[in-house]
């Protein structure tokens, strides 16, 4: 039921209750005043009667007329009790009628001078009020029936009743005027309270209304305008959060406590391979023990620090901690890179160890028996060429990792220019050309017309071929080698195939890693030193380019690099 329905019904009840309660006592009160009033009039009318009571007038004919005059019935009684007079009965009907010694207005009035009963008639059967006077020949009574006096309280009970009626429709209309008065704002605020708890902050409530209501009204609509500033800042906090959260290398997890994840920041998503936007069960995610016994631990309220796990083929730093309001937060840190940075210096560290622990043993043993004996002059200058070749062979190896160190530390940057490729393949061709008639190994350039020119590092491209070229001519042992550029829309190449021993595919992926060698041993028997394609892959990508590699065990390789046209 609506507010002015209810107000009106109140209303309603409250008019009826209060038109009934005026009937009931004004009709009691007009009842009681009545009686009063027809009791004195009764009484006045008695002492008439009594006064023009005399010995010389007949008492039953005097009765009669002063009841015609009066309009009530006049009794007559004498000292004895006896009807004398009656003007409601005949004469010869007196002797009938009962000894009245002994009612109580005859009684009353004997006594008192006036006497007064209610009570119903024995002579004519119906409810009377009686009031007697003293007289000198006996009593006078005056007597009128009662129902008179009740149809005048009916008749004004009616009356009060219609007037009640009447008022109570206009009472009513003037309710339903108020209550639609009140109820309107009320009804109004309730709408936009209602919108306001369902996120609408745009609804203002009308400011109009006068008294509380205007007060109330007032009131809502400050309540609103700071709800929506205090709903604004929470939103560009929220967002800071998030914006903050997205931005962490650390991928962060807030996990409910009924163990359902409710927030994944970008990392996390990355880290996981979450798919699906919160919240779900964190058994969605993973179920490494280390990870479900770190999350169970932390909703327990048991914090984990630094524990390392393995999820596919990353490895990262656990974190987990229990949240004051239940639940936990889980941070993830990649650290897949730093675990294999770790193992390249470790593999670094022993392959330049072992690089260098053959020459220098060479040199020293040589060199201890050059100073300690005294060998024949051939064996002498054996003696000296292998102490130089190894000398030879370290500072190539000093100089790779010189080079490469630079490339790496970005200490190196190239100088562009145009470079003209068929020079720097005939002077790479030039420089292999004796090693390759010894080995029998015929050496060609493949340089066209529309790849003859690149803008790069002129060093760079001289070192890119010449490692490559020296890298198959060592691992060839008949056949050809071939130096060649080519235009790829808009890209040029640079690459060197052969006809050599090919490279296993369980290989291809890490030969531009640097010492990493298929054959060790013919690496090092060629004077290798294991960097050459490393450096090869790091000078091109210094210049926006890329490497590639294709091979057939048994077959030969192609080794390329691919520059932009204009790098």
């Amino acid at each position: 039921m609506r507010l002015a329905q209810r107000l009106l019904a109140g209303s309603l009840v409250v008019i009826s209750v209060l038109v009934l309660f005026v009937v009931a006592i004004s009709s009691e009160r007009l009842r009681d005043r009545l009686y009063e009033q027809t009791t004195e009039e009764l009484e006045r009318e008695a002492r008439v009667v009594a006064a023009r009571w005399t010995a010389a007038s007949a008492a039953d004919a005097l009765a009669d007329s002063l009841g015609v005059i009066l309009g009530h019935r006049v009794t007559l009684v004498d000292s004895a009790g006896h009807v004398l007079g009656d003007s409601d009965f005949p004469a010869g009907d007196l002797g009938t009628l009962e000894n009245h010694a002994q009612r109580p207005e005859i009684v009353g009035a004997r006594a008192h001078g006036i006497g007064r009963s209610q009570r119903t008639s024995p002579s004519r059967g119906d409810d009377e009020l009686y009031v007697a006077a003293r007289a000198p020949l006996g009593t006078a009574r005056v007597a009128v029936g009662t129902a008179t006096v009740d149809r005048i309280v009916a008749d004004a009970r009616r009356q009060v009743l219609v007037a009640g009626l009447v008022a109570m429709v206009a009472a009513l209309l003037l309710a339903f005027l108020f209550a639609r008065s009140v109820s309107r704002p009320v009804t109004e605020l309730s709408a936009v309270a209602r919108a306001i708890a369902n996120g609408d902050l745009a609804r203002r409530p009308s400011l109009s209304a006068p008294g509380e209501v205007g007060d109330l009204a007032m009131a809502l609509h400050r309540m609103t305008e700071q709800l929506a500033a205090r709903l604004d800042a929470l939103q560009r906090d929220d967002a800071f959060t998030l914006a903050l959260l997205d931005s962490l290398d650390e991928g962060v997890l807030a996990v409910d406590a009924k163990g359902r994840v409710a927030r994944a920041n970008a990392s996390a998503r990355k880290l996981l391979g979450i798919d699906r936007d919160p919240p779900f069960p964190v058994e969605l995610i993973s179920r490494d023990p280390v990870f479900r016994g770190a999350l169970s631990g932390a909703l327990a309220g048991t914090a984990t620090d630094g524990a390392e796990l393995r999820l596919g083929d990353r490895t990262m730093l656990l974190t987990a901690r229990a949240l004051a309001a239940g639940g936990s937060v889980v941070t993830l840190l990649d650290l897949t890179v730093l675990r294999r940075l770790e193992t390249i210096r470790r593999d670094f560290v022993a392959n330049v160890s072992h690089e260098l622990k053959t020459p220098i043993t060479i040199i020293g043993g040589f060199a201890e028996t050059l100073a300690s004996d005294d060998p024949p002059p051939e064996q002498r200058r054996q003696f000296v060429e292998a102490i130089r070749s190894n000398t030879h062979r370290m500072q190539r190896l000093v100089d790779d990792l010189l080079d490469l160190s630079r490339i790496e530390s970005g200490s190196w940057q190239p100088h562009m220019a145009a470079v003209d490729l068929r020079a720097a393949v005939s002077e790479v061709v030039a420089n292999l050309a004796p090693a390759a008639r010894e080995k029998g190994i015929e050496i060609e350039a493949v340089v066209p017309a529309d790849a003859a020119t690149l803008t790069a590092d002129p060093l760079a491209i001289r070192q890119i071929l010449s490692n490559l070229a020296e890298n198959a001519l060592r691992y060839t042992t008949a056949g050809r080698v071939t130096i060649f550029t080519r235009r790829d829309e808009g890209r040029i190449t640079l690459g060197v195939s052969d006809t050599g021993i090919g490279i296993p595919a369980e290989h291809l992926g890490r030969i531009f890693e640097r010492f990493y060698r298929v054959d060790a041993g013919r690496s090092r028997a060629g004077g290798g030193t294991g960097l050459g394609l490393a450096i090869v892959r790091h000078l091109a990508e210094s210049h926006g380019g890329r490497v590639a590699v294709t091979s057939e065990l048994g077959k030969g390789t192609t080794v390329s690099a691919t520059f932009p046209a204009a790098a």
